[in-house]
């Protein structure tokens, strides 16, 4: 189950580009690296990376004073391109919480609210506020379940569907959002099953 997601935060790094796809976020061929742990070392690599497979350092997430960061500013169109979820899960163990930008990646947007991370559309003004302060020093608290940004010049209220607020708020994944609707259907279906199947029925419902 992933974690209850109620506030976050902590330091904002800008990342100045539009359009960043999947495979920019994480090239193909880590994709064969099914564990998601140990995939933020692999996060953005071509931007990251020279090509000796060298880190180069100079990358926004790379600087000293954004290392820690766990809140990402991006651009328009973030997460655009294939439907790899390991894009998410390399942006998370990297420790990335919160993307803010002022338009996602359908599939991406998708993905991420089911694995924890938290992503935030604003309009294009109010980013590239967000952005610039961030150049400087700028550290965030999202407030989710008053869908509030509290930044030292004020707040920012952001909009977000309601069932994906639900599933980060409450850590729910599709199993828990199934049986949350369909539990007793699923029951009442256990109980005309015969009796040898039971068992793995009952696995499902994690009993």
């Amino acid at each position: 189950m992933p974690e209850q997601i109620k506030v976050i935060e902590g330091k904002a790094a800008p990342l100045e580009a539009d359009d960043v796809d999947t495979d920019q976020i994480i090239p193909a061929q880590f994709l064969k690296l099914l564990e998601k742990k140990g995939l933020g070392k692999y996060l953005f690599y071509r931007w990251r990376y020279d090509e000796q497979g060298s880190l180069k350092g100079d990358f926004i997430l790379d600087r000293p004073e954004y290392r820690d960061a766990k809140i990402l500013i991006a651009g328009r169109n973030f997460g655009i391109g294939s439907s790899r979820e390991n894009a998410v899960w390399a942006l998370t163990d990297f420790g990335i919480k919160c993307v803010i930008a002022s338009s996602f990646g359908d599939i991406f947007y998708t993905n991420a609210s089911k694995n924890g991370l938290v992503c935030i559309k604003l309009p294009d003004e109010q980013v590239n506020q967000l952005r610039k302060k961030a150049r400087e020093d700028l550290t965030l608290t999202i407030d989710l379940e008053n869908q509030v940004i509290k930044h030292p010049g004020g707040e920012i209220k952001f909009e977000m569907e309601p069932h994906i607020k639900e599933r980060l708020t409450k850590g729910l994944d599709d199993i828990a959002i199934t049986l949350s609707q369909y539990e007793e259907k699923i029951r009442e279906y256990e109980g005309r099953m015969p009796s040898y199947l039971i068992p793995k029925a009952r696995r499902f419902l994690n009993e």
